[in-house]
């Protein structure tokens, strides 16, 4: 079988779309010396991630990195140039794709959630997802959640929808070293114990309230006894009101933007606890990454996240800034809590496998495949 990955977003420091793309390759190339791949990059840094490792995987480039005149023109010049038998794409397809197209759509945060998107952005991916998925052999979620709000939301049949779920890179994990956790702590200018979030500056991420949270939190304490709050993640889009609520904060916060992923092991290892107060996931990879690293964790209570963290962390309702504060000052109070709860959330990450995620999604790329050839089969015997 001839399989085609677009992996645009590798090289792009786009967070879980980058993240979900390079692991899922990584992994097919582990179980999978038998299918051909092709990889359409457009970032330098993916090509030099992946080209000439495995005998069954070929780069090719497919410029310009714009989705707008990539995916209806590039995209659909090569498929049409080096044929495939199924093509794998993350939320948008080509209109016209000349082969079965299966689309991980990771969460439809823009459909029920468009104030957290600018204008812009929500129309193109309003348009362009509900066709790709309408049009698409076969539709991946990250979460049962998420596949049920895919075949509501499209009115797809639900056996064409599937929930894979992903799991945490297999560098994530705890890192005991000193001179390691000292080294991040310097890089990032963090002093003593640290509160840490990781995640995109954007709206949804929900970090105005996590920092109300904090704000009180410190109003209630002596001076400097509350540890520094570290925020990781790139601005995204909306992000002014966020960076309006830190500027008020002032001293206790630390902003450090993109963090290369060699780094993050060694912040979530270090931190007292990890904090994701999101109110809309398909996932919810940083809480997962956390517990794999044996962080205390506490996360919003909505959408996909209880299936991710289960009983490994503290959900808590998102829109309550006083149940946010409370969880953390009971992480930050309580050494033996904590200690539960990194056992905890080693055991549930445990069960996330890249390997899985991987052998489940080749499956249904042989069902797209298939379905087409059956198709063809009973349109030959028909005749004319």
């Amino acid at each position: 079988m001839r399989i085609a990955i677009d992996a645009h977003s590798v090289g792009t420091g786009l967070g879980g779309n980058e993240s979900y793309a390079a692991n899922l390759i990584e992994a097919l190339a582990e179980i999978d010396s038998v299918n051909d791949y092709t990889l359409y990059v457009t970032r330098d840094e993916a090509v030099a991630r992946f080209r000439n490792r495995w005998p069954n995987f070929r780069v090719r480039s497919t410029l310009p990195h714009t989705p707008l005149i990539r995916i209806p023109l590039t995209l659909s010049a090569e498929l049409r140039s080096h044929p495939v038998d199924v093509l794998h794409v993350q939320f948008t397809s080509p209109p016209f794709a000349p082969c079965p197209v299966v689309v991980s759509i990771h969460d439809l945060s823009f459909e029920h959630l468009p104030e957290t998107f600018n204008r812009r952005s929500r129309a193109q991916l309003r348009f362009t997802v509900r066709r790709s998925a309408r049009m698409a052999a076969r539709v991946l979620a990250l979460s049962e959640h998420a596949r049920l709000d895919i075949i509501s939301t499209y009115k797809i049949a639900p056996d064409r929808v599937t929930a894979i779920p992903i799991a945490a890179p297999t560098h994530f994990r705890p890192v005991v070293d000193e001179y390691e956790l000292q080294r991040v702590r310097q890089t990032y200018g963090i002093n003593g114990d640290y509160i840490l979030s990781v995640g995109s500056i954007q709206p949804r991420k929900n970090l105005t309230r996590l920092l109300s949270a904090y704000e009180r939190l410190r109003r209630t304490r002596p001076e400097g006894s509350l540890p520094q709050l570290v925020l990781v993640g790139k601005r995204a889009w909306l992000y002014r009101e966020t960076l309006k609520a830190i500027e008020k904060l002032g001293t206790g916060v630390i902003v450090t933007g993109y963090v290369p992923e060699t780094d993050l092991p060694a912040l979530y290892s270090g931190a007292l606890c990890f904090v994701y107060p999101s109110f809309f996931e398909g996932f919810g990879l940083p809480p997962l990454e956390a517990m794999k690293c044996g962080t205390p964790v506490i996360t919003g209570d909505r959408t996909s996240l209880p299936e991710v963290v289960g009983d490994g962390g503290v959900l808590v309702n998102p829109f309550d800034i006083d149940a946010i504060a409370s969880a953390i000052a009971t992480m930050v109070d309580d050494s033996s809590f904590r200690s539960r709860l990194r056992i905890e959330s080693l055991n549930r990450a445990r069960i996330f496998d890249w390997r899985e995620t991987a052998r489940r999604t080749l499956e249904v790329y042989k069902q797209a495949a298939d379905n087409v050839h059956s198709l063809a089969s009973v349109a030959e015997c028909a005749g004319p």
